[in-house]
């Protein structure tokens, strides 16, 4: 072949191929650590395998889910933290199985990033594969794209795809709901991954660094409580299914919160009425609201107000399955009940107070 004049190398329009092979090697022992029956196979083919029947299905349902973390990358960018913030784009997708009564079976993930640091993505990687590994589900592979000219230094993005199985006739939202039946929450672990673009507004106008103490919490900083990851319900959720049959529907609290998310697993003819008084905000909820001056019925609508998940449930079943929530590891809290629901009157309707 003749010699070229310029002598140009991919290397030398941005894209380390042998970053790309040091990352691979890296986090090779991560994704092992993920194997469950039914996946058992090593990354770096042209795709993933999944042996359905090797998982324990028979007659199953397939349920998928993709998600990101929003404008949260960008305070992990900020603050240097990349080691939770796959363990928030995995809990984003496997929840919102979940809540279909599926069980997560495998993941996938995308990160694009302008110049690829093998370590900063290793990181990343290994929340992936720590969210995976805490909700049962494999990781089978995923894409690792460096695209100079589309992200500025240190910037990346990440997208998640998970897929998860039920048998058939096992899905949620059962079609059983009915007035009285109990409406319980499980308590988040934060702020989880929603809202950050008015997180970040109110860090701005606090005048608050990431590495600064919080001022909810002085025992972390500001970025570390901020990056605090999003609560992987599935193993408890899955245990309550299965063992009690008291669960009759449903519902991740993610953007948009109650009002939004709640009537999404309801009937029209029914609203779930709410106890504010009933909820204790964690204190990173009170210094938003203060510090943005924020209305409680924003907050309401962009958080999830320290309940991350919530379960719609047979009244005469609900202490024995409170039990076995309490059980996982989850704190429970008694929300309210459904109730019919009169002409115009929203999906979601409130009593009492937030206490911000």
């Amino acid at each position: 072949m003749a010699d070229l004049k310029n002598g140009l190398t991919y290397a030398d329009a941005g894209v380390d191929i042998d970053a790309g092979n040091e990352m691979v090697n890296r986090i090779k022992p991560l994704v092992r650590a993920t194997r469950r029956p039914g996946a058992d196979g090593e990354i770096g083919g042209f795709g993933g395998l999944f042996d359905l029947k090797a998982a324990g299905f028979s007659d199953p349902v397939l349920v998928a889910a993709n998600d990101g973390v929003g404008t949260k990358l960008k305070v992990a960018i900020e603050s240097g933290i990349h080691d939770t913030v796959g363990i928030d784009l995995v809990a984003m997708c496997v929840n919102d199985l979940v809540v279909q009564g599926a069980e997560p079976l495998f993941f996938l993930d995308y990160f694009a990033t302008g110049k690829l640091d093998p370590e900063q993505g290793a990181a990343i990687v290994g929340g992936i594969a720590k969210g995976c590994t805490d909700a049962g589900c494999a990781l089978i592979g995923g894409e690792t794209a460096e695209m100079p000219g589309m992200y500025r230094d240190g910037d990346y993005d990440l997208a998640g795809f998970a897929v998860g199985a039920a048998e058939r006739g096992q899905l949620l939202p059962s079609g059983n709901l009915e007035e009285g039946d109990l409406v319980l929450g499980l308590a988040s672990s934060g702020v989880h991954s929603n809202g950050y673009s008015l997180v970040r507004r109110i860090v701005e106008m606090s005048g608050t660094a990431y590495d600064a103490p919080a001022p909810f919490d002085a025992t972390r900083s500001l970025g570390a409580a901020l990056m605090t990851p999003t609560r992987i319900y599935v193993k408890s959720l899955l245990a309550a299914i299965r063992n009690t049959g008291a669960i009759k529907a449903l519902a991740h609290i993610t953007g948009g919160g109650f009002p939004e998310n709640l009537p999404r697993v309801l009937p029209q003819s029914l609203a779930a009425e709410i106890d504010l008084d009933a909820m204790s905000p964690p204190p990173v909820f009170s210094w938003l609201a203060r510090t943005g001056g924020v209305a409680p019925e924003e907050m309401l609508r962009t958080f999830n107000c320290g309940v991350g998940m919530v379960v719609v449930a047979k009244a005469d079943e609900a202490d024995a399955l409170i039990n076995v929530l309490g059980e996982a590891g989850e704190t429970v809290v008694r929300l309210g009940r459904l109730v019919e629901r009169g002409e115009e009157m929203p999906g979601v309707v409130y009593q009492g107070a937030l206490r911000l």
